[in-house]
């Protein structure tokens, strides 16, 4: 067991060190979301993932104000009521 464990030791310090990046991305992305924080920084001008991104505020005020609108429809003078 202990040649295997010294022989596999650069193996488990590597793979302990990536789980504990890991951990530390997921726990910062868990606080930035509970913090309400946008992923794409909040700056939707320079985001080509805010298309459907519902943590950016502008974003989706700015969709819902352009659902409200509705299109202008043009009538020919004989389809008028």
């Amino acid at each position: 067991m202990l040649s295997w464990l010294s022989a596999n030791l650069v193996n488990i310090v590597l793979i302990a060190a990536i789980a504990v990046i890991v951990g530390l991305l997921i726990r910062v992305m868990i606080r930035d979301r509970k913090a309400g924080k946008a992923p794409c920084g909040g700056n939707c001008a320079s985001c080509g993932a805010c298309r459907g991104c519902a943590s950016c505020g502008e974003c989706s005020a700015a969709k819902e104000k352009a659902a409200k609108i509705t299109p202008h429809t043009s009538y020919r003078s004989s389809d008028k009521p």
